[in-house]
């Protein structure tokens, strides 16, 4: 089995290689799905890594993370000298990709003409699970991304909280879905101005505004608690 399979991959590769770029792109992404389709880790969209035209990749309007120039210089780096190995993840609208966690790798791919000529003009890119494509679920992933490594806009996230609570989400499942607890919740509401929202819910204390950071991030630790404004 081992030599047939060998023999398949040998004729396989050297079909693709006799093709245009374009050709050839589209016909690794069809391969790869394929494989992708059949073999054991069908559920984890990294198994499957999609090349798409960086043209055809768009960023969201809700994304709450920001990174200052010095990290974006130093991402810069990371991506010229070690090469993409992060995907950016995406979901489809129509013709073209959304951008869910990756907005900056995405800035890299399409505004260094360097990285932008080693990559041919494509961007690697998942694509996040179907059951996870609706717009809540959507701006509940970007914020999982965003938060998993410690930075996100307030202001943005305030945004997002407040979509999702007239979205008719409870503030029980915002927690779950954004991994905060039901205070971390109205905390964020209070902060941003959002509190005539919540007058009728009872929640500990709240956070001081002087723990933003100046470039727009916050860390949870860096919070002081004051008393609860009724």
């Amino acid at each position: 089995m081992t030599n047939t399979i060998d023999v398949l991959i040998n004729d396989l590769c050297q079909e693709v290689s006799r093709l245009e770029l374009d050709d050839q792109v589209n016909a690794l992404n069809k391969i790869r799905e394929a494989i992708h389709q059949s073999g054991p880790f069908a559920s984890e969209p990294v198994d499957f890594v999609t090349w798409v035209k960086s043209a055809d990749v768009h960023a969201n309007d809700y994304n709450p993370n920001s990174v200052a120039p010095p990290e974006m210089e130093l991402l810069r780096l990371s991506i010229a000298s070690d090469g993409y190995t992060q995907p950016i993840v995406t979901f489809p609208d129509g013709d073209r990709v959304t951008v869910i966690d990756g907005f900056h790798r995405n800035r890299v791919g399409k505004e260094c003409p360097d990285i932008q000529e080693r990559v041919k003009g494509y961007l690697p890119t998942v694509r996040i699970r179907p059951s996870q494509e609706g717009q809540n679920d959507r701006m509940a992933s970007t914020i999982r991304h965003n938060r998993a490594r410690g930075k996100h806009s307030v202001e943005k996230m305030s945004d997002i909280v407040l979509e999702l609570s007239r979205r008719n989400w409870s503030d029980q499942k915002i927690g779950k879905q954004l991994g905060m607890d039901p205070d971390e919740v109205l905390r964020l509401c209070q902060l941003t101005g959002l509190a005539e929202m919540f007058a009728d819910r009872d929640f500990s204390a709240a956070w001081e505004a002087g723990g933003v950071d100046e470039d727009g991030s916050f860390d949870n630790e860096e919070f002081e608690d004051v008393e609860a404004i009724d």
